[in-house]
This record gives structure tokens, C-alpha cells and sequence, in this order.
């Protein structure tokens, strides 16, 4: 779209350069018994013109900001990455006895996603990240490819869930006492590298 603007306010300005002599002497070949046009209507044509290219060329320049917001670069997409593997590397993990997850966590490809997002920076998207599952991952060994809109980069996790005895939780009982299960500790293992898995 911001092509098009360009175009549009490069052909405004074309259009505004026309000498005067050169249009009257178009428009009498087209009809030579029109009234002859002022050059006042010239003068006011140009200012018309210029001024509607200007305000193109603000909005062509706007749009490509827009467009550049929406898309993450490598050198973004990598910082984002190894921020991301930094913070999850060693996060606590829980389930309770059935194996369902006790702990506010989500699967692994949206756990990734928020995350790389989330440290993105200023000037990164908020959205355009996807993380994609190998064949065969597992609850406790995964791998998944990640990339993002806009960049050409691709990065591999490979997360790791190790049980952590240290980390169970047995919440208090309705009474005070001590409760009816416990929700089993682990830590998560994060590690990242350049290219797909």
C-alpha cells in the first residue's frame, strides 16, 4: 500500500511540473473554442497538487512504520529467543496425582510463544511468533521450531522436564492439617540454538 502512495504523490508531483503553456495548448487541440484558463487556476493547481503529495508521502512513510511494527527482524527474534530460554531454563513445574498440570503453566508451543513475545522489546511485535512440535515429543523431552513474522531466522528449543523431589507441595488440609495429595515438583530445561529442529 505504501508502494502505491509513493506512486500516486511522485505522479501529483509530475502533474504540478506541467508548464502552463503546455496544458492550454493540450486542452485548444481538444477544444479550441474553450475560454482560455488563468494563470491563477495554474498557480492554485500546483499548490494542489504539491500539498496532496506531501500528504502522501507523510502517510506512505506512516504506513511502512506500521508495516516494519508488525514484522520481527532476526537480530529481534534472536534476543527474544535467548532472553526467553534464559528465564524459562530452571522455571518450577508441578502436577498433581493424575498428572495434570497443578500449576498455572501452559503447553509447551504456547509456553515458548508468550515467553519470546514477552521479551520481544520495545520495537518488536506483540503477536507473529509460532512455535511448531517435533514428531514424538513427550511431556518430559521436547523440541520445537520457532519463527516469527518476518524474520527468516529459525531457532530450536529443546525442553527437558526433570523431576524435583525438593519442589512437592503438599497443600494444607480443609482443616489446617496436612492434605490428601501432593502436587509433584519438576524444573523445566530449556535450552535454545540457531536453525530449525
Amino acid at each position: 500500500m505504501s508502494i502505491i502512495t509513493f506512486a500516486l504523490a511522485a505522479v501529483l508531483i509530475a502533474m504540478a511540473c506541467i508548464k502552463a503553456d503546455r496544458v492550454r495548448a493540450w486542452r485548444e487541440s481538444l477544444n479550441p473554442s474553450a475560454p482560455d484558463i488563468p494563470d491563477a487556476a495554474f498557480v492554485a493547481a500546483r499548490i494542489l497538487f504539491i500539498g496532496m503529495a506531501v500528504i502522501g508521502t507523510v502517510r506512505g512513510f506512516q504506513g511502512l512504520a506500521v508495516e516494519d511494527d508488525l514484522k520481527w527482524s532476526d537480530d529481534e527474534l534472536k534476543s527474544a529467543v535467548e532472553q526467553a530460554t534464559y528465564e524459562l531454563d530452571g522455571s518450577l513445574y508441578r502436577v498433581d496425582e493424575w498428572g495434570e498440570p497443578a500449576t498455572h503453566i501452559y503447553e509447551y508451543d504456547t509456553l515458548i510463544e508468550s515467553e519470546v513475545v514477552e521479551n520481544g522489546g520495545g520495537d518488536a511485535p506483540q503477536s507473529g511468533v509460532a512455535a511448531a512440535a517435533a514428531d514424538g515429543n513427550t511431556d518430559a523431552d521436547a523440541y520445537l521450531t520457532v519463527s516469527a513474522n518476518g524474520a527468516d531466522a529459525e531457532f530450536c528449543f529443546h525442553i527437558e522436564r526433570v523431576r524435583s523431589k525438593e519442589d512437592d507441595y503438599t497443600p494444607p488440609g480443609i482443616t489446617g492439617g496436612a492434605g490428601t495429595y501432593t502436587e509433584l515438583g519438576y524444573r523445566l530445561t530449556v535450552t535454545s540454538r540457531e536453525g530449525a529442529c
